[in-house]
């Protein structure tokens, strides 16, 4: 007896064609997470799936499958945003393809992650009206940390606590995954030095929703320390750079 279907909104994270005209598609769905299925003829089929099965498409999505292990078979998906805007801009295009490769990256297949879902769609939607990339990355990498569960420490000192606003010359520490005050890092030269207005505009971009994040504008001196901060916490995370990261950089260097 077949299971009946699920429906679940859904953006598109990476697909492989699958013989002639199949699609190997990998989703992240509200209600379910990631997950992987097969859409049949998906190549031939526009009426099925128009423009639905494109990275960072967002989508209702109509799929069954046996069991939780089974690869799923995608029946139906229908478009809800196909963010034109953000398509039409090389640059916003590439912005968007990194923040679905961190979303990838950051969780797991069968996992519930209704945050990071929502806060998927929140940074979309503010790409699309917001011209300001670098602190779109900046505070959705800082987000998306705090959501996985590898929220880095900016408040306090990760080893003596003392408060960053104490602090006259912090510095970030990728295997603790904080700053240190100056006693505690000891100039080392693993640790990155990060400033207090820095950190002060990291802490506002944590608490402020997607509808003031517009207002917050980082200085070249914030853009440049946070960059090099993430890259390399999040080159420490995984253990690897994000593809998407490099192809961002090829295409800073065009333009």
């Amino acid at each position: 007896m077949k299971n009946p279907p699920f429906k679940t909104q859904a953006f598109v994270l990476r697909f492989l064609n699958y013989g002639e005209s199949d699609r190997i598609v990998t989703f992240f769905t509200r209600e379910f997470g990631k997950l992987r299925g097969i859409a049949k003829g998906a190549r031939r089929s526009r009426k099925r799936f128009p423009n639905a099965i494109e990275p960072f498409s967002h989508s209702l999505l109509l799929f069954s499958r046996r069991s939780e292990s089974d690869l799923a078979i995608i029946e139906n998906c229908d478009v809800i945003n196909h963010y034109p805007i953000i398509r039409s801009d090389l640059s916003k295009t590439m912005t968007a393809s990194y923040m679905i490769d961190l979303t990838d990256h950051f969780t797991v297949e069968g996992k519930k992650g209704v945050g990071i879902f929502q806060l998927l769609d929140d940074f979309l939607k503010l790409l699309e009206r917001n011209n300001g990339l670098e602190e779109t990355m900046r505070f959705f990498e800082l987000n998306l940390l705090r959501l996985s569960g590898y929220e880095p420490v900016f408040e306090r000192c990760v080893i003596c606590n003392t408060p960053f606003d104490k602090i006259n010359a912090a510095c970030f520490d990728m295997e603790m995954g904080g700053i240190r005050c100056p006693l505690c890092g000891r100039s080392d030269q693993r640790y990155m030095p990060v400033s207090t207005g820095t950190i002060k505009m990291l802490l506002m971009g944590k608490k402020a929703g997607t509808d003031r994040m517009n207002r917050l504008i980082l200085s070249e001196n914030a853009l440049r320390e946070s960059r090099d901060i993430f890259r390399h916490f999040i080159r420490h995370i995984l253990g690897k750079e994000p593809k998407s990261l490099q192809v961002l950089d090829e295409i800073g260097k065009m333009m």
